[in-house]
């Protein structure tokens, strides 16, 4: 399995009503070697389970977004816990804290990230991390809970000395479409810094497409323009970028 690892997509989503099928079977032809759909509630998490029964190249995670919260309780997180078990089902995620949208209490985003890191550490799984808006409480929370975990902090949208202190822990940052956009700087600087061999490619489809598809669905088609910019940052070749990321998606998930 050398090829582009999508660590982080949504493939549930209702913007893949139409042509999902079509679509996950062109990807080998395309490059992409497998997939990682991304859990963000209880209901795609069943979904999730869906796609890894039906897509041999599809692995799933299982987890309650912070947004989402509010629908756990000690019996929804009972039926979580038994998800997560289920077969190609490889990490925890995503949890964490989003103070953007802040759609649930601080401290309620913050018992049930910390409830969820000790699931994944009860089943042995990787853990997904979701961090909008919330720098410092999410870094807390991963240095006091999390130490013995290893996390994707997904969706990297942080500096590099929040970068520092993820990757000094041994942790791995997702990078996708951002990094491409002109107002990415932030980002550039971020994948500039950190070594190649803690980076995950992702597209969290169907959001945040690169450019030059900026604003239309996102899909893992679309990861070699995402490539191509973090080739052209690290100077390295793009086969270099796919063959160490590919490594990296299958040592985090153990695939």
């Amino acid at each position: 399995m050398t090829g582009i690892i999508d660590t982080h997509a949504h493939y549930d989503d209702e913007a893949f009503e139409e042509d999902r099928d079509a679509l996950l079977w062109g990807m080998k032809d395309a490059g992409v070697t497998a997939i990682v759909n991304a859990a963000a509630s209880l209901k795609s998490t069943a979904s999730t389970g869906l796609l890894v029964e039906k897509y041999p190249f599809v692995y799933g995670t299982a987890g309650v977004h912070p947004d989402e919260v509010g629908e756990l309780n000690e019996e929804t997180f009972a039926w979580l816990k038994q998800a997560a078990k289920k077969e190609k089902i490889v990490a925890i995620g995503e949890i964490g804290l989003d103070y953007y949208w802040d759609k649930e209490q601080h401290d309620q985003q913050k018992y049930w990230f910390i409830r969820q890191l000790e699931l994944a550490r009860e089943l042995g799984l990787p853990v997904v991390v979701h961090s909008r808006e919330a720098a410092q409480d999410t870094l807390d929370i991963v240095k006091d809970h999390a130490s013995d975990l290893i996390c994707d902090i997904h969706c990297f949208s942080y500096g590099v000395e929040m970068a520092r202190e993820y990757l000094n822990r041994g942790h791995y940052l997702g990078v996708g479409g951002v990094v491409t956009f002109k107002n990415g700087r932030k980002l550039k600087e971020v994948v500039e810094y950190m070594p190649l061999d803690r980076l995950l490619l992702e597209t969290d489809c169907p959001y945040l497409a690169p450019v030059p598809y900026r604003g239309k669905r996102n899909s893992s088609l679309y990861l070699p323009h995402v490539v191509e910019a973090i080739s052209e940052i690290k100077g390295v070749p793009v086969e270099k970028v796919i063959e160490v990321t590919c490594d990296n998606a299958k040592r985090f998930y153990q695939l």
